[in-house]
């Protein structure tokens, strides 16, 4: 190992006093070294022996010893030093006394797997490569040449996974904290409406994950839920990952959904996103019947007046809303449903699910929408004739169906031919059933 630890041809350039501590850790090189073979005993059994029972030679080994030790400690130091001269000189010396201990061991190893080699000491060393205040890129490059033999190599690699760890979980912390304080303090200011729904689109995915405590954003998201329209919709994703994830309560939160849902959902950019988390929300078991039913009916109401291509989504909706809870049944198969079509007691105006006597109704409905003019609508609405499946329907592909894709379908599907009540025409005024052919003629 002598041969890397040649310290820079610069001394000469050093200041009097630099070069006064180089000269000390040249001395210590030597000092060191000496000392090593006299310190090659099992100091631990010296150590367990009481100070009456010692000799005069284990007392010189031990304290030979702390002398070895504060020697070490000074040469750490001096790693940090401000001139690089200086440090280089200290790690040089460093890695000559782990040579000479792996030559003369300090102390006995109870297992082989390590053999001699001095981990502390190389362990002590990498710690302060790895200084979190000062810059050790020139020292870390000196420190290289030393990795070209495979012990050293190996148990630095060992120290700076342990290291890097720390340090990274240390600072990753920091930076959380840092990054929640940032965004805490710029969301307290009113935020003009397009830069508020930037935020809510972002927040769920972007900030809160990276945040030290999410939780925090509940004032932010409950205020942001209650302004209605397009900005709670975009509050749901936030609030979704609350719920779920940090266990927030939100006594309303079903009441606001329910009084979410207007004809402008079908029309809004985040329509998707909507009824993504909207099938979340509603697909616990656990939730009332009143409450499921409430949803049923007002989605079913609102299909009347809704597009083709929402109509596409709601409607396998409804039917998985009422898979999943059987009681709800009672929509579908209610015999005096109609005897009462002009009296239904739902209340379309009521904004509290609790109060708009959802169970008492019929989805009669989503009879009206099998005689729609779009056929694939028609179709859909007709399912409900038939016994619902156990089965639910997947209704991720029909989030980001617009009428562009809907006519494209169309367009591509085969023409089947189907039987006509007149008789195609094969030319002009050949047909002697028409007027024309019968007043009038080519010849």
């Amino acid at each position: 190992m002598s041969s890397f630890c040649k310290p820079s041809d610069r001394a000469e350039h050093l200041p009097l006093w630099s070069s006064s501590v180089m000269s000390k850790c040249h001395k210590c090189v030597y000092i060191g070294l000496s000392l090593i073979p006299v310190l090659e005993t099992d100091l631990k059994k010296c150590f367990l022996i009481s100070v009456g029972d010692r000799d005069a030679d284990e007392k010189y080994h031990i304290f030979v010893r702390h002398r070895y030790n504060d020697c070490v400690e000074l040469l750490l130091e001096n790693t940090s030093h401000e001139v690089f001269q200086v440090k280089e000189a200290a790690l040089c010396t460093l890695m000559k006394f782990a040579a000479a201990e792996g030559k003369h061991p300090l102390q006995k190893q109870e297992w082989s797997e390590h053999f001699n080699f001095p981990i502390e000491l190389i362990l002590a060393v990498v710690r302060c490569l790895l200084s979190e205040t000062e810059d050790m890129a020139l020292l870390i490059s000196r420190f290289q040449e030393f990795l070209e033999m495979d012990d050293v190599r190996y148990y630095v690699m060992s120290s700076i996974r342990d290291n890097i760890a720390k340090i990274m979980d240390k600072n990753k912390q920091e930076h959380r904290r840092a990054f929640e304080q940032m965004w805490l303090t710029f969301l307290k200011y009113k935020l003009p409406g397009g830069m508020y729904k930037k935020v809510l689109v972002i927040l769920h995915d972007t900030i809160m994950p990276h945040m030290s405590d999410p939780t925090l954003m509940i004032d932010f998201l409950t205020a942001a839920y209650d302004v209605g329209g397009a900005v709670s919709l975009l509050a749901l994703n936030g609030l979704f990952v609350l719920i779920h994830k940090h266990n927030l309560d939100y006594p309303d939160f079903y009441k606001k959904l329910y009084n979410l849902l207007d004809p402008s959902v079908f029309h809004v950019k985040y329509k998707a996103r909507f009824f993504h988390l909207a099938n979340i929300f509603l697909s616990s078991s656990h939730l009332p019947v009143y409450l499921v039913a409430a949803f049923v009916k007002r989605l079913s109401r609102l299909a009347l007046t809704a597009p083709p291509t929402a109509l596409l989504i709601v409607l396998p909706f409804v039917y998985n809303l009422i898979r999943r809870h059987p009681s709800c049944r009672v929509l579908i198969h209610r015999p005096s449903a109609a005897d009462e079509l002009c009296s239904d007691p739902y209340l379309m105006d009521e904004e509290d699910p609790t109060k708009c006597h959802a169970l008492e109704s019929s989805l009669w409905e989503l009879q009206t929408l099998q005689k729609h003019y779009n056929p694939d609508v028609s179709k859909a609405a007709k399912a409900i004739n038939e016994p619902l499946s156990r089965q639910e329907q997947d209704i991720s592909e029909l989030l980001e169906l617009n009428n562009f894709e809907l006519m494209e379908r169309d367009l591509k599907s085969q023409v089947q031919s189907v039987p006509l009540e007149f008789d195609p025409a094969s030319g002009l005024l050949q047909s002697t059933r028409e007027v024309l052919g019968v007043h009038f003629s080519l010849e």
